[in-house]
């Protein structure tokens, strides 16, 4: 598969769209962990970054990114411009966390 190009912006410089293929997206959903809880909780009492969480949304990025590009390499695009990249917590209690991308798949 070749690369495609990811990019926030709605054009990519000196290379113009050849063909709009339509939207793709990516969605995520992951759930927390009572442990990686526990000492997030403690880390925002003493301050500090939680990497647990940094690590978890590292990749739930990057995994939802991944489906985006596979989406639009289907539609033969090598490219995806104007990505848009949402947080959300969801389920009963807010115990998951979701990651959404969506972009416009193009040819250039």
């Amino acid at each position: 598969m070749t690369e495609i190009i990811v990019s926030t912006t709605p054009s990519l410089e000196g290379r113009p769209a050849k063909e709009y293929l339509g939207i793709v997206t990516g969605e995520v959903i992951v759930g927390a962990n009572i442990v990686r809880d526990l000492f997030a909780g403690i880390r925002d009492i003493v301050g500090g970054r939680s990497g647990a969480y940094e690590d978890v949304l590292q990749r739930a990025r990057e995994q939802a990114i991944g489906e985006m590009r596979m989406r639009a390499a289907t539609l033969g695009a090598n490219a995806v411009v104007g990505v848009d990249l949402d947080y959300e917590t969801v389920g009963s209690s807010g115990s998951m966390l979701m990651v959404t991308c969506s972009g416009t798949a193009i040819l250039v």
